[in-house]
């Protein structure tokens, strides 16, 4: 892989608004202290609702209804978990404490994933460079999907808007299955190694807690129940399509949109914006004033507030949401508020568009 120079912004200027609107945010921090508690009941009651649906599964598995009824919780549950618990908690700002925070991490292992692999590449690489070619390592989840029109691109993108669908419902299957280990063991465009060493032990940890995954929600459910084992296959396979496609629309929805930019810098890395007005250029929001949506998807539908405030509570993003969209108005800069539908409309779109053999673009790869 050739060096690439880390992306460099450019200095924000003395009068920049970003200065302004965090102001506004230490304020209202400062005036609502205990508003982080509310996200701490989330993660836990969205916990105990996976603890249960499993627990039913093991006590009313039995019935083919309820098999597939608590599995399908189970599905959702975790990534409600994912949501509202664990992301905040890589990003600090569940619990006061530091190590509260890097303790419920170890929650991802629990639902087989690694919770240092994730967190390195979610905060060294998404978040400091988000939809920046070769940094972003959300942008580049698989060869199957172009969504830059910078990518290469391959005869079989043209169909992707069609087939693309059918591989959402299994992301979390490629998260765990495959994702993770192209992270740890992938050689050829290997993002994440550019930026971090992995520690041996999380190698252990990989194998271990994937095993331990696999035998508590599939091996000793099929033991336990009087179900043919290929029903409870399913009904496994089932909790990973629900998770997958609920977690779809915060994934698409923040970032990769048919309006979606993927700056590029120059060849000695540098950004022609600042980091302010890069953020708000790549993020976008959706489903704003849905009280429901933002209570299921914490930090994802209101994912401008995140990126410009990664350190606080969820439970704060109604509130500084306003304030940006206050300033945005006032000082025309480019915010995107889209229905969650919309939203993964425009995704579709995007995935049309990109889908097409483009020769100004068929040079240059993701």
């Amino acid at each position: 892989m050739a060096t690439l120079h880390k992306p460099i912004f450019e200095k924000a200027p003395k009068d920049d608004i970003f200065k302004a609107i965090t102001a506004e945010v230490h304020e209202l921090v400062k005036n609502i202290p205990d508003q982080t508690r509310y996200g701490v009941v989330k993660a836990f009651i969205f916990l105990l609702i996976y603890l249960l649906s499993y627990t039913f599964i093991l006590l009313f598995g039995d019935r083919t209804w309820a098999l597939f009824l608590f599995y399908a919780l189970c599905g959702l549950s975790m990534f409600l978990v994912f949501l509202n618990g664990f992301h905040d908690a890589a990003h600090n700002a569940l619990f006061r404490s530091a190590r509260a925070n890097r303790n419920f991490c170890y929650i991802l292992e629990f639902f087989g994933s690694n919770n240092f692999i994730w967190r390195k590449r979610h905060l060294l690489l998404h978040h400091p460079y988000p939809n920046i070619a070769h940094w972003d390592i959300d942008v580049k989840q698989s060869d199957l999907a172009r969504i830059s029109s910078s990518a290469r691109w391959l005869p079989v993108h043209k169909y992707q808007h069609i087939y693309m669908w059918l591989l959402y419902p299994m992301y979390t299957l490629n998260w765990l299955y495959i994702r993770d280990f192209k992270d740890f063991f992938g050689r050829e465009d290997n993002y994440l190694k550019r930026v971090v060493k992995i520690p041996r032990i999380e190698y252990f940890k990989l194998f271990f807690f994937k095993l331990l995954n696999i035998g508590i929600t599939l091996i000793i459910p099929a033991i336990i129940l009087e179900q043919p084992w290929p029903v409870v296959l399913l009904a496994w396979f089932i909790m990973h399509v629900v998770a997958s496609s609920f977690g779809a629309i915060a994934l698409l929805s923040s970032h990769v949109d048919e309006e979606a930019v993927f700056p590029e810098p120059d060849p000695d890395g540098h950004i022609h914006n600042t980091w302010f007005g890069h953020q708000l250029s790549v993020t976008k929001d959706f489903s704003t004033d849905s009280k429901l949506v933002n209570y299921l998807y914490g930090g994802f539908s209101l994912h401008i507030a995140h990126h410009l405030f990664p350190g606080l509570s969820h439970s704060y993003y109604p509130a500084i949401t306003k304030i940006i969209r206050k300033y945005a108005k006032a000082n025309d800069l480019p915010y995107i508020n889209y229905p969650f539908y919309k939203a993964i409309r425009s995704h579709y779109r995007l995935l049309k568009n990109n889908g097409r053999e483009n020769n100004l673009f068929k040079t240059g790869e993701l």
